[in-house]
């Protein structure tokens, strides 16, 4: 799931629309709810979803991962410290916690939080007290928590990894982010917008939209990163477009991609000049006839611009599978398609 710039949840699936829905339902109670979810799957816009559509909406909204600190420093940003609690704490400081009273608190990668921790959260869910770090005083704060984890916690908490009661208290209802792969009827919905929103920030003034091959090349992805990895994606092909009137006939899913990426095995050096049938897989009608005005590099241009042509237009003019069949990368290609004038679109007229 994600937001395009008005901040407003996109999709159409019955997947996502019932998760909207128990979203609703349960957004104007107080109680704590678990978002359960992959990676890049929308588990924090799901807690913002359920914080502004709450009475809680005009309080404030604090954002934690409890994965990104050690022990102490969680235990000190969640619930805050006094002077002199830890070397370095020289002033009283407050927590998550207090910024969150009369609002809500996120706190993702809930199973990551140490035992001790989760005793202490455990304390604050039931009764609403804590102490801060280095202190024996009580504070008490109105705050709705909001988990989010993308493991099992019940296997966890069969394991002994996860405090059960902790998990009991928290689960007053579990919302499951559905993944993208789950959701095709939003993928193209989604890329749209994010093209949009990347063509905007280029300065151009439409978007050409995505070829049928690109479409195609969307739809059969699974997303292992879900809408993050669809977002980067779209984004990553509207930029390197060259003309703002073409559309995206190429998705490259890995970024990582290339020939001199490390542990790539380097492709052969030929001891000779491949034949035309040897980079194509067949032998195209690639004989330029050489007149005395064309000359040596003449020639050689004219075959490299008609080898280009042929290999496009055998891939449907999908750069990438061109770029394979002539054991280029596509970096490679293009650069080829650049210096020869060739646009690589199904519509461009030789000049």
């Amino acid at each position: 799931m994600d937001t395009d710039t008005a901040g407003t949840m996109l999709g159409q699936s019955d997947a996502f629309l019932e998760t909207l829905e128990k979203v609703s339902r349960l957004a104007p109670l107080r109680q704590p709810v678990l978002v359960i979810g992959e990676r890049g799957s929308g588990k924090e816009l799901i807690a913002a979803r359920l914080h502004y559509l709450s009475t809680r909406w005009q309080g404030p909204l604090i954002k934690f991962n409890c994965a990104a600190l050690n022990e102490d420093l969680i235990d000190s940003e969640l619930f805050g410290h006094v002077a002199g609690a830890y070397t370095g704490a020289a002033r009283t400081r407050p927590g998550r916690f207090e910024a969150a009273d009369g609002g809500s608190l996120f706190l993702d990668e809930l199973a990551s939080m140490s035992p001790r921790l989760q005793e202490k959260l455990l304390r604050v869910v039931e009764y609403g007290q804590f102490e801060r770090l280095g202190s024996n005083e009580t504070l008490s704060v109105d705050v709705r928590l909001i988990g989010a984890a993308n493991v099992d916690l019940p296997e966890r908490a069969r394991r002994g990894q996860f405090r059960p009661d902790l998990l009991d208290r928290l689960s007053f209802d579990v919302v499951t982010v559905p993944p993208l792969r789950q959701r095709r009827d939003d993928v193209l919905l989604l890329a749209q917008s994010f093209a949009e929103n990347m063509a905007r920030e280029l300065g151009r003034e439409v978007f050409a939209g995505f070829a049928p091959a690109a479409r195609h090349e969307l739809l059969a992805y699974d997303w292992p990163g879900n809408v993050r990895e669809l977002r980067n994606v779209v984004e990553r092909a509207v930029y390197r477009l060259d003309d703002s009137e073409q559309a995206v006939e190429v998705i490259e899913f890995d970024p990582f991609a290339s020939p001199y990426r490390p542990g790539t095995a380097a492709a052969p050096v030929p001891t000779e000049p491949a034949s035309a049938e040897a980079v194509t897989g067949a032998a195209p009608d690639v004989s330029p006839q050489i007149l005395p005005t064309q000359g040596y590099r003449g020639a050689v241009a004219a075959f490299e611009r008609r080898l280009l042509e042929q290999a496009l237009e055998a891939a449907r003019y999908n750069q990438r599978r061109a770029a394979t069949s002539l054991k280029l990368s596509y970096d490679q290609l293009r650069a080829q398609l650049r210096k020869h004038g060739l646009s690589g679109a199904r519509n461009h007229k030789p000049t």
